[in-house]
């Protein structure tokens, strides 16, 4: 989080004092910093050198149009799992011809879209998938490039919700089948083969798991080159972790040579899908200190995010760092539960942490910016977050809080 740090006893994001955004916009509130997010992307891409590659942002990180277009801006690729992902891609200027479309469940619908506009390749999941796409772009009478997302039953030590690379994951064609997947999509009509995919799972902060698939990957390239089918880029998935507490996490530049090492063929473009690893320290939640309350087990703060907010905390028990707005003076902290409004046990933001607070004190969630509020919902009908990006010395808000009648926009009562 290397863009919010405290000056004059203020937490900033970049020269922009974070009470301001609150003060302006209320809270909760999601703040980006522009910096972070182009910085971090670039390290990716650059990394690569003259190596052909395509850098593919994961949409479902942070599907925000001024963060798609700020990467739109520098070239990125991106790598969607639904059609609103890509309209959205599209709504902010992405370049269709630079999507890579994965997920196990691909609607008729979503398929035509996508080969609609061009996309440059879709990432089957299975044998079924490969049917619907033949007769879809045989109906529609074109091509649909695939690459082959390769299940290759690594453990990638991470949460196991989040983990997608081991044989009993409903994600990717199990490695031991996937050669015979490729003879057999080589005599569809309407299948162009333009790669092999994988994707292990999310968090990794290790990269051995990464390692042992580039090596899955890397010889099958070379068995299926050896038969005559010919492969345009190997997709090595994302996952990259970052750091939330204490994890030893690893750089862009680590994993790009890893791949470009493991894939040693300069023939072989590399796609990799980075989300978290781009956006995830690029953001914080602003919250407001509602009530403390006091208990003889425990000290709430009760504040006014709650788990629809910010859904990690609840749903993987994930830690995030919680910074004050204006950095303590009187030294009198104590150790509280940061809870939110929300009707449920798990609506906790952060459990046993040491802090110094009064009630109306602001607190920033850091390390925000990847699914907080992608994962965001209206839970006890509770209106969704403003989002904010800045930049230098300026912010902007890029998403206005929801209103009351947004909650209730599109629904209906019946008649009489």
């Amino acid at each position: 989080m290397s863009h919010f740090s405290y000056s004059g006893g203020r937490l900033m994001a970049e020269q922009v004092p974070l009470d301001d955004i609150a003060a302006a916009l209320g809270t909760p509130c999601y703040v980006y910093s522009r910096r972070a997010i182009e910085e971090r992307w670039r390290g990716f891409d650059e990394a690569f050198g003259a190596r052909s590659h395509l850098v593919c942002y994961s949409v479902k990180a942070n599907g925000n149009l001024a963060v798609l277009n700020l990467l739109a801006r520098l070239g990125s690729g991106f790598d969607i799992v639904s059609g609103g992902e890509l309209e959205r891609v599209l709504q902010a200027g992405g370049d269709p011809a630079r999507v890579v479309f994965s997920g196990v469940g691909k609607q008729g619908h979503e398929i035509r879209r996508a080969l609609e506009v061009g996309i440059r390749c879709f990432n089957v999941e299975s044998i079924s998938e490969l049917h619907h796409l033949e007769k879809i772009a045989g109906d529609m009478e074109t091509m649909a490039r695939v690459s082959l997302r390769v299940n290759p039953d690594i453990d990638a030590g991470t949460h196991p919700y989040i983990a997608t690379g081991l044989n009993h994951s409903k994600f990717g064609i199990p490695h031991e089948q996937a050669r015979d997947v490729y003879l057999m999509a080589q005599r569809l009509d309407h299948i162009e083969l333009a790669g092999i995919d994988c994707h292990i799972g999310s968090q990794i902060t290790q990269l051995s798991p990464f390692v042992a698939a580039l090596e899955k990957l890397n010889e099958m390239y070379l068995d299926l080159k050896s038969m005559g089918i010919s492969l345009t880029h190997i997709d090595v998935g994302g996952g990259m972790g970052i750091v939330y507490r204490d994890e030893q996490s690893f750089s862009p530049q680590d994993f790009v040579k890893a791949a470009c090492t493991h894939v040693p063929d300069p023939d072989i473009g590399i796609f990799i899908e980075p989300g978290r690893s781009i956006v995830g320290e690029a953001g914080v939640l602003l919250t407001r200190v509602l009530y403390l309350k006091e208990t003889p087990s425990r000290n709430f703060a009760i504040t006014d995010a709650a788990m629809n907010d910010l859904l990690r905390p609840a749903l993987y028990d994930a830690w995030q760092p919680v910074l004050p707005l204006r950095e303590a003076t009187d030294g009198n902290p104590r150790i509280y539960d940061l809870v939110g409004p929300v009707c449920e046990s798990a609506d906790f933001l952060a459990l046993e942490r040491e802090l110094d607070l009064a009630e109306g004190d602001l607190l920033a969630l850091g390390s925000a910016g990847a699914y907080g509020f992608s994962m965001s919902s209206n839970y006890n009908a509770r209106p969704r977050a403003a989002e904010v990006m800045v930049d230098g010395k300026d912010f902007y808000p890029v998403r206005r809080r929801e209103t009351m009648a947004d909650l209730m926009a599109g629904e209906s009562m019946l008649p009489g």
